[in-house]
C-alpha cells in the first residue's frame, strides 16, 4: 500500500458542506421514519383516532353595548333599551334633567302671560276696553311660545347628541361620566343646533304654505272656496306626512354623522343621505317600529293615571264639594301627569336617539366595514395602546350618491 493509498482518519464534518459534496451520499440517504402520532400506527393511518377538522368558527367580540358586526332587528331593539339601563346616570340623568327644565320653561311661558292679563282684567273698571289689554295677551303668547319652543330645540338637540356618543363609546365597552361624555361631544353643539333649528323652521314654513292656501281659497271664494279649501289642507296634510317621513328617514343619520364624523350640515346630509341609499324601507322600518313600541307603552303608563284622577274629578263635582277642593284635586291630578309624563318622555328620547345612532353604526358595518375597524380599536386598546383618536372617523373619500 503506497503512502497516498494509506488510511487516513476521517475529519469532523463541516455544518455547512461545499456545494455538491458528498452528493452520492446524500442522495443515498434517507431519513428515518417519524413515530408514529396517534393518528398514525407503525403500518398507516390509525382510523380510529380524531381526525383534524375544520377551524371552529368564532363569534364577533362583544366589548359593550353591541356585538362587532352587522345588526339584525333584535339586536338594534334590545340595544336601544338597553342604553339606558347600562349606563343610567349621564344617560336618563341629563334626560330627565333636559326635560325637566323644557317644561318648566314652557310652562312658565304659556301661563304667565294669562295669569297677568287676568290680574289686568280684573283691575279694569266697567268703562275700560279690555282690546289691548287682550292684545297684548296674544302677543306675548306668540313670542313666549316661540321662545320656548327655541329653548326646546337647544336642550333636545344638547340630549341627542349625549345619547349619540354613548351608544358610540358604549358599542367599544367604554362606560364614561357625563363630562367625559360632554368633551367627547365638544365643538357639535351648535350644529346640532342648527339642524334642529332648520327642521323646525321647514316644517313650520310647509305647514304655513298649506294654512294660507286654504285662507286665500276661502277669501277669494267665499263658500265656494270653503270645500276647496278643506280639500286642500287634507291632501296637503297627507302630502306633508309622506314628504316628511321620506327627508325623516333619509336625514335620520344627520346627527350621528354631525357628532361621530364632525362632519359640518351640508356634509352630514349627503352623508345621511348616502348611507340610507339602498336601505332605506329597513331604515325606516325600524324607526317606525320603535316609535309604535315607544308610543303604545307611553299610552299604558300614562293613560291609566290620566283615566283615575279624571274619573275621581266627575265624582267629586256632584257630590256638592266646593270649587277650591274640585280645583285642587285638578292641580294635584296635573301635576302628578306632568311627572309621569316627563319620566316617560325622558325615558323615550334616549331608546329613539339610540336607536337612530345604532341605525348608523349598523349601515357603516354593512357598507364600509366599520366592525373591522371597531375591532383593531378595541384589540390595541386591549393590548395597551393609547391616543388611538376617533375610530369612526373616515379617512378615505367617500362619494354621496
Amino acid at each position: 500500500m503506497s503512502d497516498e493509498q494509506q488510511w487516513k482518519a476521517p475529519s469532523a464534518p463541516s455544518s455547512t458542506p461545499a456545494q455538491g459534496a458528498f452528493s452520492e451520499q446524500s442522495a443515498a440517504f434517507t431519513p428515518p421514519p417519524a413515530a408514529p402520532g396517534p393518528a398514525q400506527t407503525a403500518f398507516g393511518p390509525n382510523p380510529s383516532a380524531p381526525q383534524p377538522g375544520p377551524a371552529a368558527w368564532t363569534p364577533p367580540p362583544k366589548p359593550g353595548l353591541v356585538p362587532l358586526r352587522q345588526m339584525d332587528l333584535s339586536t338594534i331593539l334590545g340595544a336601544a333599551f338597553r342604553t339606558l339601563r347600562r349606563n343610567p346616570r349621564p344617560t336618563f340623568g341629563a334626560s330627565i334633567l333636559i326635560q325637566g327644565i323644557i317644561w318648566i320653561v314652557t310652562n312658565v311661558a304659556l301661563f304667565l302671560p294669562w295669569l297677568l292679563s287676568i290680574d289686568r282684567l280684573s283691575q279694569l273698571g266697567n268703562e275700560s276696553s279690555s282690546d289691548p289689554v287682550l292684545a297684548g295677551l296674544f302677543a306675548s303668547t306668540f313670542v313666549n311660545t316661540a321662545v320656548a319652543m327655541l329653548f326646546g330645540i337647544v336642550a333636545t338637540s344638547i340630549l341627542q347628541g349625549i345619547i349619540v356618543v354613548e351608544v358610540a363609546r358604549g358599542t367599544l365597552g367604554e362606560k364614561l361620566p357625563l363630562r367625559s361624555l360632554w368633551q367627547l361631544m365638544k365643538g357639535r353643539i351648535l350644529a346640532l343646533i342648527g339642524w334642529a333649528t332648520i327642521s323646525a323652521l321647514a316644517f313650520a314654513i310647509a305647514i304655513g304654505v298649506v294654512v294660507v292656501a286654504a285662507i286665500l281659497l276661502i277669501a277669494s271664494m267665499g263658500s265656494a272656496g270653503t270645500g276647496l279649501a278643506i280639500i286642500v289642507v287634507i291632501f296637503g296634510a297627507i302630502g306633508l306626512t309622506v314628504l316628511g317621513a321620506w327627508l325623516g328617514t333619509k336625514l335620520g343619520l344627520l346627527p350621528s354623522a354631525l357628532v361621530l364624523e364632525r362632519l359640518k350640515i351640508v356634509e352630514a346630509m349627503r352623508r345621511s343621505w348616502q348611507l340610507t341609499t339602498g336601505y332605506f324601507w329597513r331604515v325606516f322600518g325600524i324607526t317606525l317600529l320603535v316609535a309604535v313600541i315607544l308610543g303604545f307603552a307611553s299610552s299604558v303608563i300614562t293613560g291609566p293615571v290620566s283615566f283615575i284622577f279624571t274619573f275621581i274629578t266627575i265624582l267629586i263635582a256632584p257630590t256638592g264639594a266646593s270649587v277650591e277642593t274640585v280645583v285642587v284635586v285638578q292641580v294635584i291630578g296635573w301635576i302628578v301627569q306632568s311627572l309621569i309624563a316627563l319620566v316617560v318622555t325622558s325615558i323615550t328620547a334616549i331608546i329613539q336617539t339610540a336607536a337612530s345612532a345604532l341605525i348608523y353604526l349598523d349601515l357603516r358595518m354593512r357598507k364600509e366595514g366599520l366592525d373591522i375597524e371597531l375591532i383593531r380599536y378595541v384589540e390595541r386598546t386591549s393590548a395597551g395602546e393609547s391616543g388611538l383618536g376617533n375610530p369612526y372617523l373616515r379617512t378615505q373619500q367617500w362619494n354621496a350618491a
